[in-house]
């Protein structure tokens, strides 16, 4: 964002939403890379398959529950960004699980 002392406040904000909405847009179009998200749901799946092997269920249940907050937070974000459908999930796994990306 380009910040202009000399413009009206009014030119300024109209310019931020031009430019907010801009960036909404491309992150709308843009394609999702899930490959890194797919290595984190391998690591969440069989830390959470060990966690009930091994009978800990109270860890299971906290694991587990703040995986689903996480996701379910990620798909409302994605959602009020304007974003539905297929896009929306894919874009809400990515940034549940795409930590992975960084392994």
């Amino acid at each position: 964002m380009h910040f202009d002392e000399n413009e009206s406040q009014a030119v300024r904000e109209e310019r931020f939403a031009a430019e907010r909405a801009e960036r909404r847009e491309a992150r709308r179009t843009a394609q999702l890379d899930s490959r890194g998200a797919h290595l984190g749901a391998a690591i969440v799946t069989i830390a959470l398959v060990l966690l009930g092997w091994y009978g800990k269920l109270i860890a299971l249940g906290i694991v587990s529950g703040v995986f689903l907050l996480w996701s379910s937070a990620a798909l409302a974000w994605a959602h009020v960004d304007g974003d539905h459908g297929r896009h929306a999930l894919q874009r809400a796994y990515n940034v549940t699980f795409g930590w992975g990306d960084g392994l």
